[in-house]
């Protein structure tokens, strides 16, 4: 098992009602597949269309993979104006 630091940023904040949580994980897995327990531990987090993903404040594309002690952050879509 492993355990995963979660943060959580702007709307994502809102939704699950805390800034940060931590996940454990059997092994390293996908981001897609993160995103999938993401959704199961947080239903509330489908409310928003998406969110991207940043893995040791790098941005993550799905097919990166999470590693036991990474820090994982949600971060919502910024608009501006």
């Amino acid at each position: 098992m492993m355990t995963v630091k979660v943060l959580f940023f702007g709307i994502t904040t809102d939704l699950v009602n805390s800034n940060q949580d931590e996940i454990t994980i059997e092994k390293p897995i996908s981001v897609a597949n993160f995103k999938i327990i993401l959704k199961e531990k947080y239903p509330s987090l489908t409310n928003i269309a998406s969110y991207a993903i940043a893995v040791n404040e790098s941005y993550a594309e799905d097919t990166s993979i999470i590693k036991k002690n990474d820090v994982v952050a949600l971060i919502p879509p910024v608009s501006g104006g």
